[in-house]
């Protein structure tokens, strides 16, 4: 068991599982500021040109519900996927321009100079050349 204990201690202290859990408490947040902005901004919006109805509460009513008889609505409620979907997007339109800044602000990498080239040895005919002169000499 204290080996079990020891492995997930490792585990969980890497960097990158800490780095993934800072990602998702701060996704989550803005998980809430973007849901907010769908609401309370856009939604708005679009309700006035939809004529004033509210766009969350669309819907399509499979069972009409009776008070009277407690019986429930039972709807298809479109309007609120729709929602989602705007806020989806919303998160993602704003995650593509963090991450292109980002981009933007790290320093392009210099490419790695060339290594010099090696000079050239001699050639063959230069080592016989040199050859035939030391037998000459007598060497």
């Amino acid at each position: 068991m204290k080996k079990f204990l020891n492995e997930f201690k490792e585990f969980a202290m890497r960097g990158n599982v800490i780095d993934l859990a800072v990602g998702v408490v701060i996704g989550g947040a803005f998980g809430a500021i973007t849901t907010s902005l769908v609401n309370d901004i856009i939604m708005p919006f679009i309700s006035i040109l939809t004529g004033g109805v509210d766009f969350t509460q669309w819907k399509w009513v499979l069972r009409a519900g009776d008070e009277a008889a407690e019986i429930a609505e039972v709807a298809v409620k479109f309007g609120n996927l729709i929602a989602v979907i705007l806020n989806f997007i919303v998160i993602a339109l704003v995650l593509f321009c963090v991450i292109k800044g980002i981009n933007k602000m790290k320093k392009p990498e210099e490419p790695a100079p060339e290594p010099a080239p090696e000079p050239a040895g001699p050639t063959a005919e230069e080592l016989l050349g040199e050859i035939r002169d030391l037998l000459k000499e007598g060497k």
